[in-house]
């Protein structure tokens, strides 16, 4: 199966745990759009739900698709979140933020009762990071903030610098109004260090580092949909 096939496999199977009346988190990302277009399908079947979003990008293709996205300040606690990962690994412990929507689904998961992580097989490792660590940071003295970075990267033995994202020659822009930059780690041995200590820095408006929050894991693959929970 390919990587495109495998996302759709989980992004379809993630729809059987979606219940008529629920409130739901749409993630973002190629994986996530997958289980959008399948709950498009559940509600042009007839199915009820309450829908809010993580990113511009998911709202956008949410309707054009036909759903109505709710404004989470009126939807209040979700039943679920379906969200996809950039790598899933050992405890469920998550790399997300690939598409820079990192602070919304975040504040998102964190709303939901129960959250479902999607991904293809690719995305589970022994070992988080491989994938860069998407780190959001607040413009404004930014240069300072990616310094006290740097100083904690190096106490978790990452030695490589937060280098910006660019959309071509412009700093990449996040829906919050912020910039992104991407640590290549290598290896990230202390997820839960890592991430409260950037958490702590003056200037870092959250990481990608999902830890603690994926209740399930449907991971794709020629075999079928695994099932994994922390």
């Amino acid at each position: 199966m390919t990587a495109d096939e495998q996302k759709k496999q989980v992004g379809d199977a993630a729809v059987a745990y979606v219940k008529d009346g629920m409130k739901v988190g749409l993630g973002t990302g190629s994986t996530a759009a997958w289980f959008v277009k399948a709950v498009a399908e559940q509600i042009k079947a007839g199915m009820k739900l309450t829908l809010v979003s993580t990113s511009i990008q998911t709202t956008q293709l949410a309707e054009s698709l036909g759903l109505v996205i709710k404004d989470i300040n009126d939807v209040g606690m979700l039943d679920l979140c379906v969200d996809g990962a950039d790598e899933v690994g050992p405890g469920l412990a998550l790399i997300k933020g690939g598409g820079a929507a990192l602070l919304r689904e975040k504040l998102i998961w964190e709303q939901a009762n129960s959250c479902i992580v999607i991904a293809d097989a690719a995305k589970h490792v022994a070992t988080l990071g491989k994938f860069a660590l998407p780190i959001e940071v607040e413009p404004f003295a930014w240069k300072g903030t990616v310094n006290r970075i740097s100083d904690v990267l190096i106490e978790f033995d990452i030695t490589m610098m937060p280098k910006a994202r660019k959309k071509g020659d412009d700093y990449w822009i996040t829906d919050g109004g912020n910039l992104i930059f991407d640590v290549a780690c290598g290896a990230i041995h202390e997820p839960a260090g890592l991430a409260s200590a950037l958490k702590s820095l003056t200037g870092v408006v959250d990481h990608g580092l999902f830890l603690d929050l994926a209740d399930v894991a449907l991971i794709g693959g020629p075999d079928g949909v695994k099932v994994l929970h922390p």
